[in-house]
């Protein structure tokens, strides 16, 4: 069996191999990261008969923990939006900070919104609201773009029960409440720092190309009337609420009936299946939507992402079988690079080469996640540095890339000042915010 920096060279070959199938041979990454799983289990030297079981374990294991909460998080993010809901949530936010503030307003909003909707999907939806409110502020509209693309990829990317955060949470054995909780006391600066001041800045030096597009909404496809603001807000408020009270209860109430009822609504499963049914009973009148056709398109978006997230895992439990986990960390420490800026590093690289934030998250975590105790690291903050590098660098082998230049009318080197390079500033933000907190470790509770 391969030992020692050889497993290093093995690594670095498979990521290579992987780039090479999903970028240049447009293999689908499912496949792709499957592909990839099995090879390097061969060419390390794993007994053959135990690699396919390695693959599937892997996958498996990876999916008891999210399976379920991706399914029910597509739905609800469905649901929200075909009532209306992401877009009066956005309204409120920017009333509350003003015309002047309203770039910092929307990126925040962004924040907020992609916690339960996908990222694409959000872009499209709030898009609408960057051409009114260029031409109500005279802020560049380039400043709107760039608020709102980083405030949603920040969210994306750190704040569970968005899927990616949420495999980092699981893979990492972080408490779900505290990452939740650390993840947004780190998003709101990133997001405020790489979205609103670098977006103000930008934007001064950049000429966006035409008018901001629009999404066009059917009149089927309207709501039926108008969602209150306080009914938006809650129902997105109501997973990471149920979520929060499993935490604190344990801590308040140890070992109580009590702390037993909220373990179980506040069950990430359960806290999300609750919403979904309370989001269909409440959120229906505002829906003109048939259901089954939202429930048919969650599902079709959800199957590739349940996928793509086993097969990181399976990649990820063949890179640990290797016993390259021990290796980095003797490896780590001669090099003395800081455990956090590693983490960053690694989940950046993939962030950028494949051009999907899940996918770096689902494979950085799996390989550094189960040595947070080794490195002597909080396991959360260690998972936030990780998300904090699946933030930034989006390029055009990204699809998210491509909903900013199209909506935003930038040509790709504007898109690359603007959002590329917003991204990055946001995740490097962010991983301060990592290091800040570390400061505190065996202070603040969960670190």
């Amino acid at each position: 069996m391969v030992t020692g920096n050889m497993l290093l060279v093995v690594f670095l070959i498979a990521l290579i191999v992987l780039f090479v199938l999903i970028l240049k041979m447009k293999l689908e990454p499912y496949l792709a990261l499957i592909g990839v799983a099995l090879g390097t289990g061969v060419v390390i030297g794993i007994p053959l008969s135990e690699v396919p079981g390695i693959v599937a374990s892997g996958f498996g294991n990876t999916l008891t923990g999210v399976g379920i909460l991706i399914g029910l998080g597509v739905i609800f993010g469905q649901f929200l939006a075909a009532s209306g809901a992401v877009e009066r949530i956005a309204q409120s936010v920017l009333k509350v900070f003003g015309i002047k503030r309203s770039p910092a307003g929307l990126a925040l909003t962004g924040t907020a919104v992609s916690i339960p909707v996908f990222f694409d999907a959000a872009f499209v939806i709030l898009s609408g609201l960057i051409k009114s409110l260029t031409k109500k502020t005279g802020i560049p509209v380039i400043s709107f773009v760039t608020a709102l693309g980083v405030g949603l990829i920040v969210s994306h990317s750190m704040i569970a029960p968005t899927p990616g955060p949420l495999i980092v949470a699981e893979n990492t054995n972080s408490d779900l409440g505290f990452f939740i909780l650390y993840g947004i006391i780190c998003a709101i600066p990133a997001t405020l720092v790489g979205g609103y001041l670098y977006g103000m800045f930008i934007g001064k030096r950049i000429q966006p190309n035409g008018e901001i597009e629009e999404a066009q909404v059917s009149e089927a496809e309207k709501p039926r009337k108008q969602i209150s603001t306080s009914l938006s807000l809650g129902m997105l408020a109501l997973p990471i609420v149920l979520i929060l009270l499993n935490t604190f209860s344990k801590l308040l109430f140890p070992d109580t009936q009590l702390a037993a009822f909220f373990g179980f609504i506040g069950d990430k499963n359960v806290a999300l299946f609750i919403s979904v049914i309370v989001g269909v009973i409440v959120l229906t009148p505002y829906i003109s939507t048939p259901k089954q056709t939202l429930y048919s398109e969650a599902i079709s978006s959800a199957g590739i992402i349940i996928l793509i997230t086993g097969a990181g895992g399976s990649f990820g439990a063949v890179i640990n079988q290797s016993g390259v986990g021990d290796h980095l960390i003797a490896t780590m420490q001669s090099w003395s690079i800081p455990v956090f800026l590693l983490a960053f590093i690694f989940s950046q690289i993939l962030r950028a080469s494949l051009g999907s934030a899940t996918v770096a998250l689902v494979t950085t975590s799996s390989i550094l996640g189960p040595l947070a105790i080794d490195l002597g690291v909080a396991p959360v903050l260690l998972g936030l540095a990780i998300c904090a590098g699946a933030i930034g660098l989006s390029l055009p082998n990204d699809s998210g890339f491509w909903v900013v230049n199209k909506f935003g009318k930038l040509t790709i080197a504007q898109t690359l000042k603007a959002w590329t390079v917003g991204g990055f500033v946001a995740g490097l933000s962010a991983l301060g915010m990592v290091y800040i907190l570390s400061l505190f470790s065996g202070i603040l509770p969960g670190l």
